[in-house]
């Protein structure tokens, strides 16, 4: 074979070299299955930010086109027009597709799903159930809920629910809060959730912040706007809370109640029968049997108390490190133990909470003590109750297992 100064390869001549190239044009031409296979395959790997599912799951995939030089063009179904998630989708995609061998580049079109697909995708997460219903309250659902509950406001109720479900998802359990408390909600703030839910024909798709899913109906509010509304207007938005969001799989939802035994309470009761209560309380003796009527309501509901959460337990002196009753003491054992007779039930103290100055301003800057700093007495103090709640069993008594006995005769 001759030199080509042409092309610079001893033994092969510019005809063959020509040839070369057109083969490997050809190839590329006539094979773009596999390269579409593989850019399939990496966009199995995209969960959407709402649903955490992936999108080609979804049905969100609309078209995957690749051209000769591997330029992949890829057309994405979003679930509605106004979707907050599109530059998170797109970037996700982008990244998912460029990272596959041989792609040059990545254009990425959003499309909008049609009132049908949308309807196909609200039965598709309801597990094929086209009405709504509490998926908590099913039989055989293992996701653990806590009522947070207090007798009277001011006792950090709030604050606690925040980092406990911030603590569970940093220990890697899936985790929702339900903001509970109508009139007083606050959640969103103290969580860092600065998001607004989709809809998704009658699903809402809660946004995330740290890990945990949340919703309220301040989300919902224009501004500061009060909510004045009546029992069954309160009852009904929480029945949505539980229904219409779409929660997924959790391992736990935290309900932030208000404080009281109105109506609320007897609606988590009948909505979630299954709810443990957790009360939450200071040590001075009047706010400890206000907790412990709150907590009383478990009799009456037949739910059971999970424990008792003592908050602002004491005050570490800046100087000498004693700690100072600021609130009296004893008042979480006083609950516990009044809780303990009236229900007949062993009602434990989870844990006390000492007042630190960094779960204040963790929760109106939205970043929880427990993430911020851990070893710190007060998030030190809620991780080591988030442990003993999160590890908890999911039990399977009282579950149906499915079983029909066979007669031998």
């Amino acid at each position: 074979m001759s030199y080509s100064r042409q092309n610079g390869l001893p033994g092969v001549t510019q005809t063959t070299a020509e040839g070369l190239a057109e083969g490997t044009a050809r190839r590329r031409t006539i094979d773009p299955m596999a390269s579409e296979d593989a850019v399939r395959e990496a966009l199995a790997t995209v969960n959407d930010p709402e649903i955490n599912r992936p999108i080609t799951e979804l049905g969100m995939v609309k078209s995957v086109e690749i051209d000769a030089d591997g330029a992949v063009a890829v057309t994405v179904y979003l679930t509605v027009s106004g979707c907050p998630m599109r530059e998170t989708i797109t970037q996700r995609v982008t990244d998912a597709v460029a990272a596959v061998d041989g792609v040059s580049r990545v254009d990425v079109t959003l499309d909008v799903m049609s009132d049908e697909q949308r309807k196909e995708l609200a039965t598709a997460l309801r597990g094929g159930q086209t009405e709504r219903e509490v998926p908590f309250a099913k039989p055989g659902n293992l996701t653990r809920v806590y009522a947070v509950a207090s007798g009277k406001g001011g006792v950090g109720k709030s604050s606690v629910t925040v980092n406990l479900a911030a603590a569970m998802a940093a220990d890697g359990l899936k985790v929702g809060v339900v903001d509970a408390d109508i009139y007083g909600h606050s959640v969103p703030r103290m969580l860092g959730a600065e998001g607004r839910p989709t809809q998704v024909e009658n699903m809402i798709m809660p946004p995330s912040a740290n890990g945990v899913k949340v919703i309220s109906i301040g989300m919902f509010t224009p501004g500061n706007a009060p909510v004045v509304w009546r029992g069954p207007m309160l009852h009904r938005a929480l029945q949505q809370f539980l229904s219409d969001v779409y929660w997924g799989d959790l391992d736990v939802l935290l309900l932030d109640l208000p404080p009281g035994t109105g109506d609320i309470a007897i609606s988590v009761a009948q909505l979630v029968p299954n709810a443990e209560i957790l009360v939450v309380t200071t040590p001075q003796q009047a706010a400890a049997e206000v907790a412990e009527r709150a907590g009383s309501i478990a009799v009456q509901t037949h739910q059971k108390i999970v424990g008792v959460v003592e908050n602002m337990s004491g005050l570490p002196c800046p100087h000498c490190g004693e700690m100072v009753d600021v609130f009296g003491s004893g008042g979480g054992q006083s609950v516990a133990d009044g809780l303990t007779r009236t229900t007949g039930a062993s009602v434990p103290v989870l844990g006390s909470i000492p007042i630190d100055v960094r779960l204040r301003e963790g929760g109106d800057e939205g970043k929880p003590v427990v993430l911020t700093d851990p070893d710190s007495p007060a998030g030190a103090a809620l991780r080591a109750i988030a442990g003993k709640l999160g590890g908890r069993q999911r039990g399977l008594s009282g579950l149906s297992l499915g079983i029909t006995p066979k007669n031998k005769f």
